[in-house]
């Protein structure tokens, strides 16, 4: 008799945690969490992926200005924030000819010159990173245009 009420027992605790678990699952599949960047990652596969042509000029601390740079830019048209609701105060196109510019000026004005190839090179791995761990998806618009963030 004790062992039929042990199995009955563990049975209804198995039943409980498999109801958890499969609540659970259609949960996350209903609404996936968010990504979550992590910029140590992100600078380590953007080193390993950048294209040759670029990974030939540029070394890893010039890698890392150019991104700090980046979200200094985002962080202004806030894009990027900290454990909030981004509320972007204009449209942001990622990548695009004001972010390259912005960078090209910043780094200028700490007496490091990129030329617009490098930085485009290191900003389109990045977006490829951030493809990767599911931040961005592929890009939206007309005629291949960069998609928002």
């Amino acid at each position: 008799m004790v062992l039929v009420a042990a199995l009955l027992g563990f049975g209804l605790v198995l039943a409980i945690a498999a109801m958890f678990v499969v609540r659970e699952a259609g949960r996350i599949a209903r609404q996936p969490p968010p990504a979550l960047f992590d910029p140590e990652d992100a600078f380590e596969y953007i080193v390993a992926h950048v294209p040759d042509e670029v990974a030939a000029t540029l070394s890893a601390q010039d890698v890392r200005r150019i991104l700090d740079f980046q979200v200094e830019f985002l962080k202004q048209r806030g894009v990027v924030t900290n454990g909030t609701t981004a509320e972007p105060t204009a449209p942001v196109v990622f990548g695009g000819a004001d972010t390259t510019a912005y960078i090209l000026k910043r780094a200028a004005e700490t007496g490091e010159a990129y030329i617009p190839e490098q930085v485009e090179g290191v900003i389109e791995t990045q977006l490829g990173y951030l493809r990767a761990i599911g931040a961005v998806g592929p890009p939206t618009g007309q005629f291949g245009e960069a998609p928002s963030v």
